[in-house]
């Protein structure tokens, strides 16, 4: 449930509030917006049964959450959340890109990609340094080097960085170099990772699942905001359904169902979700005429001889085109690129 305080409520009537629910053992989520603050109730809501907090000095009013995310939820949290990442806003009027290579290559691959991301209006760079791989004989990743060059390329171009995290084993090591955790579509429901980064306080992307529903999601957000990392984007990069023409079958409609549903900001994944160039530029298109609030996009200077990936992948020039197609786009839904 969420306690919805009065506008005028005092900071010791939201403590009393707090200090309640603490004393039954339930745990308070504060939400501060423009108006008012709304406490959620993590628990055994049976405990206050007996507690008549609607009459509590500073209450509005107690309304139950029927989700089972209940942080994650526009009940909860009905102004939509921005996460900050090192002075870069995602989720308020400006669409961010986030691109770059499937993976960390070389020294001279990654720097070339991170200098034409940047020139043509990407905030962040993205880039594999571990690599979940159908296949066990594919390309893995170089690991904590790819980190390193990723690193590297960050201080030379200011971009910030967005790079998988695999195991809870490696965010220690990862998170010492990016600026956000990324959660990849097979590990969106491993548990023990999603409350490892929730303790983090580190920004996440999550990914939805190979073929997770939009609930499912959702509630591996709440494991996340559960242990208190309330930065958390969400990211569609389509499902797999019986067509096979394309990669997956991006789910577009998730976007504006996300934001019904939750307070959560929402990037799209055009390149994983298509797996196809050509298709990148619409469907990237359409994302933002849908309401997401940035992109992820595959970006290699010689997708030809990519290590991964390559199939999906834009060069720098086609990325080029299609910033400036995607400026005509934001502008035309009240939104702001570049």
């Amino acid at each position: 449930m969420v306690i919805v305080m009065k506008p005028n409520a005092t900071q010791k009537q939201i403590s009393d509030v707090s200090n309640l629910l603490l004393s039954l053992d339930l745990k308070p989520h504060i939400s501060r917006g423009e108006e008012r603050v709304v406490i959620g109730v993590i628990g055994d809501k049976k405990k206050l049964k007996e507690k008549n907090v609607e009459l509590m000095e500073g209450v509005e009013k107690v309304i139950p959450i029927v989700e089972s995310y209940k942080l994650a939820s526009r009940t909860f949290n009905p102004v939509s959340t921005i996460v900050d990442v090192n002075g870069v806003s995602i989720g308020g009027k400006n669409i961010v890109i986030m691109a770059g290579p499937c993976a960390v290559e070389s020294k001279e691959q990654l720097l070339e990609s991170a200098e034409a991301v940047k020139k043509f209006g990407a905030k962040f760079l993205r880039g594999g340094a571990y690599k979940p791989r159908t296949s066990p004989y594919s390309f893995q990743g170089l690991e904590k080097e790819g980190l390193e060059m990723l690193y590297e390329a960050k201080k030379y171009t200011g971009l910030k960085i967005v790079t998988e995290v695999m195991d809870i084993h490696s965010i220690e090591i990862v998170s010492k170099y990016a600026d956000v955790l990324q959660i990849g579509a097979r590990n969106m429901q491993n548990f023990s990772l999603l409350k490892e980064i929730g303790r983090s306080n580190m920004p996440v992307l999550l990914k939805r699942g190979i073929a997770a529903t939009i609930e499912e999601w959702l509630n591996a957000a709440e494991y996340i905001l559960s242990e208190g990392n309330k930065n958390v984007i969400l990211c569609e990069r389509g499902i797999r359904t019986f067509e096979q023409y394309t990669r997956n079958t991006l789910d577009l409609s998730a976007v504006p169902v996300i934001k019904k549903l939750s307070h959560l900001p929402i990037i799209v994944d055009p390149s994983h979700g298509t797996g196809k160039s050509f298709l990148v530029s619409p469907m990237a298109k359409a994302a933002i005429a849908a309401g997401a609030d940035g992109l992820i996009i595959e970006v290699h200077p010689d997708p030809k001889n990519a290590l991964s990936d390559g199939a999906q992948s834009l060069t720098p020039k086609e990325f080029e085109a299609l910033t400036k197609e995607i400026s005509k786009v934001a502008n035309a839904v009240g939104r702001d690129f570049i």
